[in-house]
């Protein structure tokens, strides 16, 4: 008798078992060895009858421990917060995690940090099942207070952030904004007024776009130059 190894909707990566025996097909992203069913990609399992297959994530994000991403809050239970952070599930931050304050029993979590609040936190743990625990002590970690979140993909992280962070340096030296980058594809920007914002915001989206081409340093600097007079 053939089994399946996972739950439709599970987050998979390569390699990962999908089912036992023969009783099972692969589909797209899967592929057949001996009498296992195994995944060939990054991507969420879906179950069609005997058919399993995996729907790619493509260039989605998936976190790694120590990732800092920025994450919005989603809910507030008695002992923790629930932050989306752009990925199938969202991550988890218990109260010890989420403050060195001393909270008593039973104090409302949604003091510290509401739903709709973002906030920059560290992956501290990335669970077998792809659950995800996140932390917010650490330097640099806190609640966002203004500015806005824009949304990259998260494969294009490190074209923005440049080598040794160059290029997200250009950006801020140009637009006299403070930028942080979340490794899951959220940016937050903030700038003295929305001309510098907006300005900051054009740089990021054309890197996103052109995140393929050699040159790109120039082509930025030169996007900045020629727009900073107009701003």
């Amino acid at each position: 008798m053939g089994k399946l190894l996972v739950e439709e909707k599970s987050i998979v990566v390569p390699g990962d078992f999908l089912a036992d025996g023969m009783d099972y097909l692969p589909a797209g992203g899967a592929f057949r060895e001996n009498d296992k069913v195994i995944s060939s990609q990054v991507g969420v399992v879906e179950i069609n009858g005997r058919l399993v297959k995996v729907i790619p994530l493509a260039g989605a994000y998936v976190p790694k421990r120590d990732d800092v991403v920025i994450g919005k809050v989603s809910d507030v239970s008695y002992s923790n917060w629930f932050v989306d952070v752009g990925y199938a599930f969202d991550a988890v931050m218990s109260l010890k995690d989420g403050t060195t304050d001393f909270i008593e029993r039973g104090a409302e979590l949604s003091e510290y940090y509401g739903i709709g609040d973002f906030v920059v936190a560290r992956v501290s743990n990335v669970t077998k099942s792809k659950m995800i625990d996140i932390s917010m002590k650490g330097p640099g970690l806190r609640k966002l207070i203004g500015g806005k979140v824009i949304q990259i993909c998260a494969i294009k992280v490190p074209r923005v952030i440049g080598k040794q962070g160059s290029m997200v340096g250009m950006i801020k030296d140009a637009t006299g904004c403070q930028i942080i980058v979340g490794q899951n594809g959220r940016i937050w920007v903030s700038g003295k007024n929305p001309e510098d914002e907006l300005l900051a915001t054009q740089a990021i989206e054309l890197i996103e776009a052109k995140a393929h081409i050699s040159g790109l340093t120039e082509v930025v600097k030169e996007f900045l130059g020629k727009n900073k007079g107009g701003n």
